[in-house]
């Protein structure tokens, strides 16, 4: 696990990147994509121009070339060369224009020379996973070309994840997956840098002090932590640490102690075949009835009813 925090959650909640397709769309088009859990979706005008209307907003956006937009909690959006237009489904935009999974998404009118050419996919969260870092992301995140361009390796990622999806050579797929995961923490890079302490938890998990307590936290979280003790980590005093950190996290520090032990306590208990006890115990619970309580508090359900669930995976 990294030593940062941002790398150690984002391991946590094991964060992937896709790519869906690229598109060419000529006028006049506009395409309806359906809401869906756990990803956050992303959408980048590589040359042309379009609307996005995400459901719950009420003012659309306009992508012009170089503008990346992403839609963190997977809310239903559609995108079109003009706003008011008819949309068809992701579904019945690819059966309608056949395309196989291979090259550019041909669909919309004959104007070619107006066509929007767009790079679509999502980032994926393993399902269920809770952080505050997911609830501190606003419903879209808007880079506008100006920032892109100015920020070079926005453009650099998004044209060398283009050429690896256009040549299909064999390990492009892990290469366009780990792109993607670039591409998602330099947005939140950009978003905090842009927001400062409005980002809430990622104004936090970003910042020197507060950030170097997280990482002890998330590297260590059998140790007794106190607030003292994570003040100290920090390098702040026990009062503004622990008002600058519920501030910006939403939780105490040692809420958040609690909250981490429990996202790890779920990872083991679905990921290896140790016993609940030892689990316990490497988190920092002596007691097995204790540490039942505390993550049904969390998970409303018990670390047995994880372990028999279909998706956990054993070992052996």
């Amino acid at each position: 696990m990294k030593n940062d925090a941002l790398s150690q959650i984002l391991d946590a909640l094991k964060l992937r990147g896709s790519v869906y397709f690229h598109t060419n769309f000529s006028p006049p088009w506009a395409v309806r994509v359906p809401a869906f859990g756990n990803v956050a979706r992303f959408h980048m005008a590589m040359r042309g121009a379009c609307w996005l209307s995400v459901e719950g907003l009420d003012k659309p956006l306009y992508l012009a070339t170089g503008d990346l937009a992403v839609i963190p909690h997977g809310a239903a959006h559609v995108l079109s060369d003009e706003l008011g237009r008819n949309a068809a489904s992701v579904d019945e935009v690819v059966e309608q224009s056949g395309y196989t999974g291979e090259g550019a998404l041909y669909f919309g009118g004959p104007e070619e020379e107006q066509s929007c050419k767009l790079f679509c996919g999502h980032f994926e969260f393993e399902e269920g996973s809770v952080h505050p870092i997911l609830e501190a992301l606003p419903s879209v995140i808007h880079v506008p070309n100006t920032e892109t361009m100015n920020a070079f390796w926005l453009e650099a990622v998004m044209r060398f994840v283009a050429s690896e999806v256009r040549a299909g050579m064999p390990g492009s797929d892990a290469i366009v997956h780990r792109l993607t995961e670039i591409l998602f923490i330099q947005v939140v890079r950009t978003f905090v840098d842009r927001e400062g302490d409005r980002a809430g938890c990622l104004a936090a998990v970003l910042n020197p002090k507060l950030g170097r307590s997280m990482s002890r936290i998330h590297r260590e979280p059998e140790k007794p932590w106190t607030v003292e003790t994570l003040a100290r980590e920090a390098g702040m005093s026990r009062t503004v640490f622990a008002e600058r950190f519920t501030s910006l996290v939403g939780m105490t520090p040692l809420a958040y102690v609690t909250h981490w032990r429990m996202e790890r306590a779920r990872r083991e208990i679905r990921d290896t075949d140790l016993p609940l006890i030892d689990i316990a115990e490497r988190i920092g619970y002596s007691s097995e009835a204790a540490f039942n309580r505390a993550f049904k508090r969390q998970f409303n359900q018990t670390p047995g009813q994880v372990r028999r669930s279909p998706d956990a995976i054993h070992a052996g």
